[in-house]
Order: C-alpha cells, then sequence, then structure tokens
C-alpha cells in the first residue's frame, strides 16, 4: 500500500503500465469520491493524453484516443454490464480502467484470461490517498 499526495498519481500510473505493458484491465474500487476518476484522468495524462476525462456514470463507457477507455458500473452493474456486450469491449486493444468493478467481474476476466489490475482507493485527507495494487 502506498500514499501518494494527487499531483504525484504518475508514480501509481507507471507501476500498473509496469503491470500491464501491453494494455488490460484496471479495475478502480474505492468509496464514491474516493479518487476512481481523479486516477483515470492521471492516467490519461501518462499515456500523453489531453482529453477532458469525466466519469462515464450515466453512460457506462466513454473512449479517449485509441487506446483509453473508462466505465463506470455503479449505475449499471455487472449484469447489465454483460446484458449489453461489454466483455466484448474489453478484448479491445489499450486500457480498459473499470470504477465499481466487482469481485464477479474479477473472476470473469479471471476465467476469461484478460490481464487485470485491482487497485483499491482510500481516502485519507483532502489531498492524497492511500493506494493498493495487485494483479487479480
Amino acid at each position: 500500500m502506498m500514499k501518494l499526495p494527487l499531483e504525484e498519481l504518475s508514480q501509481l500510473c507507471a507501476k500498473v503500465a509496469e503491470l500491464l505493458p501491453q494494455g488490460g484491465v484496471v479495475i478502480l474500487q474505492g468509496d464514491l469520491a474516493s479518487g476512481k476518476t481523479t486516477f483515470t484522468q492521471a492516467y490519461a495524462r501518462y499515456l500523453g493524453m489531453s482529453d477532458a476525462v469525466t466519469s462515464p456514470t450515466f453512460s457506462l463507457q466513454h473512449q479517449y484516443g485509441e487506446k483509453l477507455y473508462h466505465y463506470d458500473l455503479y449505475n449499471y452493474g455487472f449484469d447489465k454490464f454483460l446484458s449489453l456486450g461489454m466483455m466484448e469491449e474489453l478484448e479491445r486493444e489499450g486500457y480498459h480502467l473499470i470504477e465499481w468493478g466487482d469481485e464477479s467481474l474479477i473472476h470473469l476476466l479471471k476465467r476469461s484470461g484478460i490481464e487485470t489490475v485491482i487497485v483499491k482507493i482510500s481516502k485519507c485527507d483532502e489531498n492524497s490517498r492511500y493506494y493498493e495494487v495487485q494483479r487479480a
């Protein structure tokens, strides 16, 4: 587990990229307002993108450039994600950052052989978070 100020998220991005050098899925777990979208914004910058990254809470998925996909399952849940055929999206080349991914999704990703990393985020104060990174 590491504690990082929000302005130093590039360190965490580098660690995730090291674990997923060819792309894959990053499950972002944490309470509301813990920093899941903030991490996605930092990851987009890490990949050299200048797109305005926002939470796809009401649209389920946003795509940035050719290699960054951002999903939010909060309003939809795992079953709706599956029923919309979104597992096929995860096979596209690039990085797929999924907010609110649960154990059911993680289990399915493992069974499907999709490279997956879990980032657990906990708020410690307004300007920094605890991050725990692990392979699924």
